[in-house]
C-alpha cells in the first residue's frame, strides 16, 4: 500500500540519553526522558509505550512490550545541539559548523552597529532567563524606551520590549534589522522578538514571540516534496525554523495543545504530502526552566492526545515521532543537552514491532520520506540510511 501522507511530530527537547561526544558539550549524564522518569517516580505514557518507547531504553514507568509501531533512536551527526540544526538535520541537512554562541554577551562592535541603526540605546546584553530579565530591567526599559537584549546557551539574539513602549510592528522591524546585521562570524541561528506587557513587578511575556531564522543552506525534504507537487504543511515553529522554505502552508501556534489541535485539523483535510510539527512547550516552558513537574505533565498531556491523532489517521498515513535535541530538566544546566532522540514510527500500511536500532543521523527521517514519495535530490549522506525498506 502506497503511503500518501507523512506526519512528523518533533517533541522539542525530548532526548533519550547522552551521545558519545556529550562530554565535549558539557552534557555527561544527560538523559531527558530517563532522568525525568526517575525523578518523578515513573512516567505514565501508555500511548507512547504502545508504539515502543519503552523498548528503546529503560524508562521508569514505561515497560518493554510488543509494540504497534517501529522503534529506535537517532544520533545527531551535525555539530551543535540547537533547535535549528536539529530540525534541518531531520529534513536532510547535516551542519558541519556550529552557530556562534555568546556566553559573555555580544561584542561591542555588534551592539554599536545595532544601536546606531535602530537609533536607540539598549539594556542587558548578557545570557539570561527571558522571564527573569524583564523583571530585572523592565522598569528601566519602560523609562528609557531601550530594548532589552539577551542571549542564552543557544545561538540566539533575543530582543524583549514592552508592547506599549515598542509596539509589535516596530519590535519586529528592529528584529529584522538585527537579522540583517548578524552575518558572517556573527550569524546567529535565530533573532527572536520577545514582547511583554504589564507593570513593573508583574511583567509577563505575551504570545507575540516571533523568530527570524537563518535560511537553510540547501534543499530539504520539504523543498523536494514541494517541487514534486505535494503539500508541505508546517505546524508551530516549523515556518520560522525553515524561513518558509519548502512549505506550501505554515500554521503558527502558541502551545502544545494548539499544535496538537492544528495537527488533527490538518489530518481531516484531503491532501498528499507531509505535515511537519514542532511542539515547543517541552523545551521552552519546562526544559529550560528545569521544571520537572511541568515537563512530566506536558508529556502525559501529549500521550493522552496521541490516540486521537492515531484514530484520525488514514490507512495510507505514516506517523513519525522524534525530537531535535535534549534539555534535561533534572541537571543543574538549563541549556540544551547533546542526546540521542527517540524514533517511533507507526502506520496501518507498515510493519509493527521492528527494532530500527540506532540511526547514525537525524536525516534518516528525511531520506526515508524521500524514498516513500520517490523524490530525489538530497545529497547522499556519509552516515545514515533510509529505514523505509525495514518497515514497508
Amino acid at each position: 500500500m502506497k503511503i500518501s501522507r507523512v506526519i512528523v511530530i518533533v517533541l522539542d527537547s525530548v532526548g533519550i540519553g547522552e551521545l558519545p561526544d556529550a562530554a565535549d558539550y558539557g552534557d555527561m549524564g544527560s538523559n531527558t526522558l530517563q532522568n525525568l522518569a526517575t525523578a518523578v517516580g515513573g512516567l505514565n505514557l501508555p500511548a507512547l509505550g504502545g508504539l515502543g518507547l519503552g523498548n528503546i531504553i529503560s524508562i521508569p514507568g514505561i515497560f518493554p512490550m510488543p509494540s504497534k509501531g517501529c522503534f529506535g533512536k537517532m544520533r545527531e551527526a551535525s555539530v551543535g545541539k540547537d533547535t535549528t540544526v536539529g530540525h534541518w538535520e531531520i529534513a536532510g541537512i547535516i551542519s558541519q559548523k556550529p552557530f556562534p554562541v555568546y556566553p559573555q554577551g555580544f561584542p561591542e562592535d555588534v551592539i554599536n552597529a545595532f544601536t546606531t541603526t535602530i537609533g536607540r540605546g539598549m539594556l542587558g546584553n548578557k545570557p539570561a532567563s527571558g522571564t527573569q530579565i524583564i523583571q530585572e530591567l523592565g522598569e528601566e526599559h519602560i523609562r528609557t524606551g531601550w530594548p532589552i537584549i539577551y542571549t542564552s546557551a543557544d545561538s540566539v539574539f533575543q530582543i524583549a520590549a514592552h508592547e506599549e513602549i515598542i509596539p509589535l510592528a516596530e519590535l519586529y522591524h528592529i528584529c529584522e534589522i538585527a537579522r540583517e546585521l548578524l552575518v558572517g562570524q556573527h550569524q546567529v541561528a535565530r533573532v527572536i522578538a520577545r514582547p511583554f506587557i504589564g507593570q513593573p513587578g508583574s511583567l509577563k511575556r505575551t504570545a507575540g514571540r516571533k523568530d527570524f531564522s537563518v535560511s537553510p543552506p540547501g534543499e530539504t525534504i520539504l523543498n523536494l516534496l514541494c517541487e514534486a507537487g505535494y503539500e508541505t504543511i508546517g505546524v508551530g515553529k516549523i515556518g520560522d525554523i525553515f524561513v518558509g522554505s519548502g512549505l506550501t502552508k505554515s500554521i503558527p501556534t502558541h502551545s502544545n495543545a494548539e499544535g496538537i489541535k492544528q495537527t488533527i485539523e490538518c489530518l481531516k483535510q484531503d491532501f498528499e504530502g507531509m505535515v511537519f510539527v514542532n511542539l515547543v512547550d517541552f523545551d521552552m516552558l519546562y526544559g529550560h526552566r528545569n521544571d520537572i513537574d511541568g515537563y512530566k505533565r506536558a508529556l502525559e498531556e501529549f500521550d493522552q492526545a496521541l490516540p486521537e491523532i492515531i484514530h484520525i489517521m488514514r490507512e495510507t498515513d505514516l506517523l513519525i515521532i522524534t525530537a531535535d535535541h535534549g534539555c534535561d530538566p533534572t541537571t543543574p544546566s538549563t541549556d540544551h543537552s547533546r542526546e540521542f532522540v527517540p524514533l517511533l514510527v507507526y502506520g496501518a500500511a507498515i510493519k509493527s514491532g521492528v527494532n530500527l536500532g540506532i540511526c547514525q543521523t537525524f536525516a534518516a527521517v528525511g531520506q526515508t520520506i524521500a524514498d516513500i514519495f520517490e523524490v530525489k535530490g538530497i545529497a547522499p549522506l556519509t552516515v545514515g540510511m533510509s529505514f523505509w525498506e525495514k518497515i514497508r
